[in-house]
């Protein structure tokens, strides 16, 4: 298993720091930086900042919302990219939610599995450069001919070769419909609250993916990568300190990370068997109650969330979370001294 930074997104100003936290994590021998976006920053430009200064770890985006972008548009960002580092681009995408989607973007979120279906094929046309780039789907028709054309679009090659045809898509997917369809036409996949106990619930998901005619992976060169917060600690006093911290990210992400109607992590806490707390953490956080919302976060949710311990605790954490098929461990280190530390133990 491979370890990689999870630089996430900003908050209300750019983060400090976070160069050296990149040098770190290339002299350490993390296998790859990841950048995020929501509705402020972006995933390409801090990538490209920040990876300036890099010469051997992947760069990944964690993720890229396809509802901000043309597909088109998006493959350019990523093949530019993948020249510049000399191929080491990793290109993570997901649906985001339909408060951003439509709210933010202004564009509907009917269908995600179609679009995302649409989205990838594109992408990957751009990337083959064999023809110039069509798609007959109702999503992102290409040449354009609906309402306001002039009807003068014409299908194109980039003018740009691209540097790999198959550079690595992985897509973030939460339900079971989704991470089927991600096995069956991506290269891996980012889980959200992925953890060893909630592993087995995705089996047989992936697998009805892998199985279906065409699927452009198997297990076995298919990547999960999946983000947790990994911290040392001496004690059972400290390791408590962490966790409380953790909290208040837990219960955003349950209770207030999108629409009561629809809220695709609420529903990903249901079907690992915490329902009627995420019902409870949701009602009081949508009320503006959000310390009571945190304060019913359980202990052991945390502790199954996250890697938090002394040396020998993470170290058989890690290892678990290594045999559910994880392949690369995201990690959201804020110092290079942690970075290093994490490195030096699991090395």
């Amino acid at each position: 298993m491979k370890l990689g930074l999870q630089l996430g997104y900003w908050s209300a100003r750019p983060p400090q720091g976070v160069g050296e936290l990149v040098a770190a994590a290339e002299d350490a021998g993390f296998d790859a930086i990841f950048t995020a976006e929501a509705w402020g920053s972006d995933a390409f430009t801090p990538l490209a900042w920040w990876g300036r200064g890099t010469s051997r770890v992947r760069l990944g985006t964690s993720i890229v919302q396809m509802s901000g972008r043309t597909p088109a548009s998006i493959a350019m960002h990523a093949l530019t990219l993948d020249h510049l580092t000399d191929g080491r681009v990793i290109l993570g995408m997901g649906v985001s939610g339909p408060q951003v989607v439509e709210g933010w973007y202004g564009v509907p979120f009917s269908k995600p599995l179609a679009r995302t279906r649409e989205v990838v094929s594109i992408i990957r046309q751009v990337l083959a450069r064999e023809a110039p780039v069509t798609n007959d789907g109702p999503h992102h028709p290409l040449p354009y001919n609906g309402p306001g054309a002039v009807g003068l679009g014409k299908p194109l090659k980039p003018i740009v070769h691209p540097l790999r045809a198959d550079l690595p898509i992985w897509l973030g997917a939460e339900g079971p419909k989704n991470v089927a369809q991600t096995a069956e036409i991506a290269d891996g996949w980012i889980p959200i609250f992925y953890t060893p106990k909630s592993a087995g619930m995705y089996q047989p998901w992936l697998d009805e993916g892998f199985a279906r005619p065409g699927a452009r992976r198997t297990r076995d060169d298919f990547e999960i990568a999946a983000t947790c917060h990994l911290q040392i600690v001496e004690n059972v006093e400290q390791k408590q300190v962490v966790i409380d911290g953790m909290k208040p990210f837990v219960s955003l992400y349950m209770g207030g990370m999108g629409a009561k109607e629809q809220n695709f992590h609420h529903q990903v806490f249901t079907r690992m068997g915490y329902g009627e707390l995420a019902d409870e953490v949701q009602e009081l956080y949508l009320s503006g109650e959000k310390d009571k919302a945190t304060a019913l976060i359980p202990d052991e949710l945390v502790d199954d969330m996250h890697i938090i311990g002394t040396p020998g605790e993470v170290k058989e954490r890690v290892a678990q979370w290594e045999e559910t098929g994880v392949t690369t461990l995201l990690l959201s280190c804020r110092r290079a001294a942690e970075i290093r530390q994490v490195a030096e133990l699991l090395a």
